[in-house]
């Protein structure tokens, strides 16, 4: 196209032109920059919320439903089976829940413990604890799963005796002694962050006859296909439920760990397509003061019969050619990159001694990334938009020069 080569040599710098050409390529290194970081950062976003999907929302319930009193579930098996027919959910299992005391050598830590049926929840919990431990926990009814965390500050063994406080509630609001529950540690439970110093595992009858439920089971945990329709699921079952039963979801207990990561993601996104945007004003000054150190060869062009259309199309090129070189960069960088930030991150943390994450506090201890192919398409989609926008001012400035008053 002969405005494209045009294009191409005008951007041939001379040395009257150097100023020009190192604004022109600081716009280009700056549209790299942001288009690398851009995907890079919203990378790590993605990682983010597939570990919350995979290791968190894998182990806890989606959703749950639970007795208002001492009942329990009325009908258990009943109410299972007419629930199950619903196609949103994969799994439905009965459990009841105790918040109490952990005891052991005098040392005391608050835990809440959910009694589980093992056989129904092996694809839920058994990959976070080893096939021993497991087995043990399976073969006895008094055994318990505590939190990793929990674990190490009461410096428990397999195989140790601990007894769990459980407070007792009265009608009238007086206090009693709390009930002691004796069990036995079969392992340790290992989910991430907060989770591992406060959650553990034992048998659904157990905990029942602790609770005194006059039912097997205090309510039903719920697993949808659908991990984020959680919300509304739950208030269709709950509201048409035929027991007064209370009702949560995920979102109630570990939505801030989402709604962090979604906030995250969109001031990321509005920052860096500022940045890409501050570059892209490179581009409108370059362009605008190649216009006038061009007036004179735009002018024998418009003697020689160039058009308006023409001679906007040269420097909306001479721009577009800015843009793409550093969109191409960026995006290059950010898919040599992103595959290996967690391998990279690794190595500067043993290089420098640091620890990026810290499981203790977090739920992974890594860096995570996942490259999405529709963010390096929107990404480059809306840096090119701002680039080629940055040229119509120049462009229509440069289409408007008039030959008469520029060769004299």
């Amino acid at each position: 196209m002969f405005a494209f080569e045009l294009a191409k040599q005008f951007r041939k710098s001379g040395s009257q032109q150097r100023f020009i050409s190192f604004i022109s390529m600081s716009s280009t290194v700056g549209i790299a920059l942001g288009c690398f970081v851009l995907i890079l950062l919203l990378s790590v976003m993605n990682g983010f919320e597939k570990e919350l999907t995979s290791r968190i929302l894998s182990v806890i319930p989606h959703g749950e439903l639970y007795s208002v009193d001492n009942r329990g579930i009325d009908n258990l098996e009943a109410q299972r089976y007419r629930l199950e027919q619903d196609k949103r959910i994969a799994r439905i299992t009965p459990y009841t829940k105790l918040t109490g005391m952990l005891q052991f050598k005098g040392e005391l830590k608050a835990v809440e413990l959910t009694g589980i049926i093992p056989s129904e929840n092996t694809s839920q919990y058994k990959e976070r604890v080893t096939d021993k431990q497991w087995a043990a926990f399976t073969a006895e009814p008094k055994g318990v799963l505590v939190g990793q965390g929990i674990a190490e500050k009461l410096q428990l063994s397999v195989g140790d005796p601990i007894q769990v406080l459980v407070p007792v509630t009265t009608n009238d609001l007086s206090f009693k002694a709390p009930k002691t529950v004796s069990l036995i540690v079969s392992g340790f439970l290992s989910i991430g962050g907060e989770l591992d110093n406060l959650v553990g595992l034992m048998h659904l009858d157990t905990a029942s006859n602790a609770a005194e439920l006059q039912s097997r089971a205090q309510g039903l945990q719920f697993t949808f296909y659908d991990a984020y329709s959680a919300n509304t699921i739950m208030r269709e079952i709950g509201y048409s439920y035929p027991q007064a039963v209370y009702m949560s979801d995920w979102t109630r207990t570990q939505g801030h760990l989402y709604n962090d990561i979604q906030l995250v993601r969109a001031v990321v996104y509005i920052a860096l397509i500022l940045v890409i945007g501050v570059a892209c004003f490179n581009i409108v000054s370059s362009l605008v003061m190649a216009v006038r150190e061009k007036q004179a060869a735009i002018a024998i062009l418009k003697t020689m019969g160039a058009t308006d259309a023409l001679i906007r199309s040269i420097f909306i090129f001479q721009g577009a050619i800015n843009g793409v070189v550093g969109i191409t960069v960026g995006v290059a960088l950010a898919l040599l990159v992103t595959p290996n930030l967690s391998s990279i991150v690794l190595f500067v943390e043993n290089a420098l001694g640091i620890e990026v994450l810290s499981g203790d506090i977090y739920f992974i201890d890594f860096l995570p990334s996942e490259l999405q192919w529709q963010d390096v398409f929107i990404t480059t989609f809306v840096a090119l938009s701002l680039c080629i926008m940055a040229t119509l001012y120049p462009a229509q400035k440069a289409a408007k020069i008039s030959p008469s008053s520029s060769l004299h």
